[in-house]
């Protein structure tokens, strides 16, 4: 804040935007774009790592590791997205205190459902109700976290389960008929190279991850969305230091420049890493660079 900023009504346009952009509202704002960058960040590893979980007891010999590898896959693929979005949250959240419940306050007698609420001790809130703000940020944002790991990981398996089977079967007979183990098969010649037939599939993914990152607004972190939507209006008082008319359509026409800077950025780096991933393989993506340069 700059600091002829004392009195907004005596300034010019360019002074009225300067001190109106650098005020600690509009801060939150620039600071919730990281949020969903370290949403993004966070959640496509996770979900990675669910799909791959799921993806390979889907194709397990153990045959209730594969019925549930399946269900996992085919109950989050078959029911809405915002469902699951806002089951996932109440349903972690009252599970952690569940638990917290049985280990903290064994003595409790009456009933945790008590009609339609939901009743725990008081030490097995999550957070604590004298914990600091930050500390119920951070909660709601892992559960936020691992909602968005858990709904993407389904899709992340089926897009796995596919490139595992896409792998040609006879090289994988061929290895074991050279003496490798069903483990050696897995980790040194499927996984190697399901990458290949997968990385379309995730790259489909990571976009739809990223269109889907406005849903932290309706869980109830204060991202991009719900910023814009406050500054943008004139309805509440608390984000109108320095009044002004109806300018959410400026905030969402920004939002709508930064989503699609952000997904070409990631079409150019997806784009060179299935370059390099098909460099030399059997696939079309191989035959075009062969072609290339002969």
């Amino acid at each position: 804040m700059f600091s002829f900023c004392a009195d907004p009504s005596a300034l010019s346009d360019a002074r009225w935007f300067a001190c109106y952009l650098t005020t600690g509202k509009i801060a939150n704002f620039y600071l919730s774009f990281g949020t969903v960058l370290l949403l993004l960040a966070i959640t496509a590893p996770a979900a990675l790592a669910f799909g791959f979980a799921g993806a390979t007891a889907a194709r397990s010999r153990i045959a209730p590791l594969r019925w549930l590898g399946q269900s996992y896959t085919a109950i989050v693929r078959g029911v809405p997205d915002i469902a699951f979005f806002l089951f996932f949250v109440i349903a972690l959240d009252q599970g952690f205190e569940w638990i917290r419940h049985k280990i903290r306050c064994p003595d409790w007698s009456e009933p945790i459902r008590q009609g339609n609420d939901f009743v725990v001790c008081t030490a097995a809130k999550l957070p604590l109700s004298t914990s600091p703000q930050w500390v119920h940020e951070v909660y709601g944002f892992f559960l936020a976290v691992l909602t968005f790991a858990i709904v993407f990981g389904a899709f992340a398996a089926n897009v796995l389960y596919g490139a595992m089977r896409a792998v040609p079967h006879a090289q994988l007979e061929t290895a074991e008929a050279y003496g490798m183990t069903h483990r050696q098969c897995f980790w040194r010649i499927l996984i190697p190279q399901m990458w290949v037939y997968a990385l379309p599939g995730l790259s489909n993914l990571w976009m739809v991850l990223i269109k889907a990152t406005p849903l932290l607004f309706l869980l109830g972190v204060e991202d991009i969305v719900y910023w814009a939507r406050e500054l943008g209006g004139t309805a509440n008082p608390r984000f109108t230091d320095y009044p002004h008319g109806d300018w959410r359509m400026w905030f969402f026409l920004g939002l709508l420049i930064f989503y699609l800077g952000f997904t070409r950025v990631s079409e150019l780096v997806l784009q060179r890493l299935m370059n390099r991933l098909t460099r030399g393989q059997a696939t079309s993506g191989g035959e075009r660079q062969r072609k290339a340069r002969a």
